[in-house]
């Protein structure tokens, strides 16, 4: 028996870490119909406009899009961006329903990945970033990378 890899990265939220400071993350199953999983795999997936909400219970994602498998059959779904499912624990979904209703906190999707055969989320506890905010941490990226400039060149000029 062969043990199948650690996760393909299907789908990957970027502008997470721009516009949330993510203090927590969680993973968790995707409930999916049909031919969506196979659409998945070919990396037609788009996690840029997508939220997660905890109702009745349940935690659901909403505007995750997954275009529709083009040799799809009957089963395949015919609204992309429908609300799905994720599976967590219990405790779980307590935490995070406590977490999320604190002032400024909210639950964003990171990636869509693929492990021992199944899709996964990787769910961030975010609390938004204020505009200044924003422009620190891009000032920091600049300086930082300035530092690995010189560094670099200094290297060049020791050799």
């Amino acid at each position: 028996m062969s043990k199948k890899s650690d996760g393909k990265l299907l789908a990957q939220n970027k502008k997470a870490s721009h516009d949330y400071f993510i203090e927590d993350t969680y993973e968790c199953g995707l409930v999916l119909t049909g031919t969506e999983i196979k659409s998945l795999r070919m990396g037609r997936a788009n996690i840029g406009d997508a939220f997660a909400t905890i109702r009745n219970g349940e935690a659901f994602i909403h505007n995750m899009h997954i275009s529709p498998f083009e040799q799809g059959n009957r089963y395949n779904p015919s609204d992309p961006t429908r609300a799905r499912k994720l599976l967590l624990k219990k405790p779980e979904i307590h935490k995070l329903l406590g977490l999320s209703k604190q002032e400024g906190y909210t639950l964003v999707p990171l990636k869509v990945y693929v492990r021992n055969g199944y899709a996964k989320l990787l769910l961030g506890l975010g609390k938004g970033k204020k505009q200044y905010d924003k422009r620190e941490s891009a000032a920091k990226r600049d300086a930082q990378r300035e530092i690995q400039r010189a560094l670099r060149e200094k290297q060049k000029i020791a050799r």
